[in-house]
């Protein structure tokens, strides 16, 4: 029997790789004797760079802005020769790189992720796979286009500021300092969500209160992308305000398609794709997936239900442990799912349980796999 483990990150304390690892310690110890491959999956947030280097390529570190403008280094990777490049916009311009006191997306800027895309640029990349989610800006992507040179000016002729407020003071959008080699570039974003730029979807008031936006801020945040995007329309005729999925990372993916020539695709499809999951189903009688956590978004296009799908194409039975599970059990079943657990085996604090995720993970996998010995025979592929 062998089974193929395909676990994605749980935010804030275990990276796909580490879910992988211990869910493979735990049907380890439960004397399963399966033959386990490992597969670390992302769906564009968190984790895409780990998963899509898993076959292989280049891991570059370069130093960049943070969404506040604060020195880091953030990683990307290079693939096929260095010819595609692989921006996971998170590690620059991501939550996680703040405090909670510190999130604000009328401040937080893209821009270190359009360094990374620079500096792959520089090194002869031509495609570039740029990984959404996690992001804490709301600033239309504007950040990212000033570091590929894009200049946004006031009514006086002054650079804007920074984040979703400056949105508001743009007045004309100078391109002329963009390198012309990005118009030919390829930009594949990799997204999880088809929200549009504007509206009750959009990306102010879906995702701004998960990025540190109040009520007002919020309303704001509306009023400033609104502004910049019908700006745009008027001095370039682009009109990026209700795409679907121009939404995605604060509307970071409407900017970019304002300026480049892009491709929106499901982020945990392209991963699965690269790494050729397809062909290791062929070989497995189960998969094993799991992330931090399984709720309604999970159905729209999230890293577990695209495995599930994809495994149920091909008649393999998927299994998924998380850490919350905050879902109707008959609806994920109906999704691909045939069953799903929480790591969570008792009452806990919730730190508690980002702190032991990854015990409290080998030890959900070593029960399943105690269950799996009991029907080990129907497991056998035909």
């Amino acid at each position: 029997m062998k089974i193929l483990i395909a676990a994605g990150a749980f935010k804030q304390s275990l990276t796909a790789a580490d879910a992988c690892a211990a869910i493979a310690r735990g049907l380890e110890q439960s004397g399963l004797g399966a033959e386990l491959e490992q597969l670390p999956i992302a769906d564009g947030g968190n984790g895409t760079l780990d998963a899509l280097l898993a076959a292989g390529g280049e891991r570059v570190t370069v130093p960049v802005r943070d969404p506040l403008g604060r020195p880091i280094h953030a990683d990307y990777g290079l693939l096929d020769g260095g010819r595609t490049a692989v921006i996971e916009m998170a590690l620059a311009s991501g939550l996680e790189l703040l405090r909670p006191g510190e999130l604000n997306p009328m401040a937080a800027s893209t821009y270190g992720t359009g360094q990374l895309l620079a500096d792959a640029l520089e090194r002869g990349a031509e495609r570039f796979i740029i990984g959404l989610g996690g992001s804490a800006t709301v600033d239309g992507g504007m950040g990212c286009l000033q570091a590929l040179g894009l200049r946004l000016l006031d009514a006086r002729g002054r650079d804007v500021a920074a984040g979703g407020a400056g949105l508001a003071q743009i007045a004309t959008f100078d391109a002329t300092g963009m390198d012309p080699r990005w118009q030919r570039a390829q930009i594949v974003i990799a997204s999880d969500v088809d929200n549009p730029t504007l509206g009750a979807r959009g990306a102010a008031r879906v995702f701004g209160p998960q990025k540190g936006a109040d009520a007002a801020m919020v309303e704001q945040l509306e009023r400033n992308l609104g502004q910049c995007f019908t700006r745009l329309f008027e001095q370039r005729g682009v009109d990026v305000r209700y795409v679907k999925g121009g939404g995605a990372a604060g509307a970071f993916a409407a900017g970019l398609m304002a300026f480049l020539s892009c491709e929106i695709v499901s982020g945990i499809d392209l991963v699965l794709a690269q790494n050729r999951f397809a062909e290791k189903l062929a070989q497995s009688a189960l998969v094993i997936t799991g992330e931090g956590q399984i709720d309604a978004q999970t159905l729209g296009g999230k890293g577990p239900l695209g495995v599930a799908k994809l495994a149920a194409e091909q008649g393999v039975p998927t299994i998924a442990i998380v850490g919350g599970l905050n879902i109707d059990d008959a609806e994920l079943h109906a999704a691909g799912v045939q069953a799903a657990f929480s790591i969570v085996d008792k009452p806990m604090p919730l730190q508690a349980a980002l702190d032991d995720a990854g015990d409290l993970l080998r030890r959900a996998a070593l029960r399943l796999g105690y269950v799996l010995k009991l029907t080990r025979r129907p497991l056998h592929k035909a």
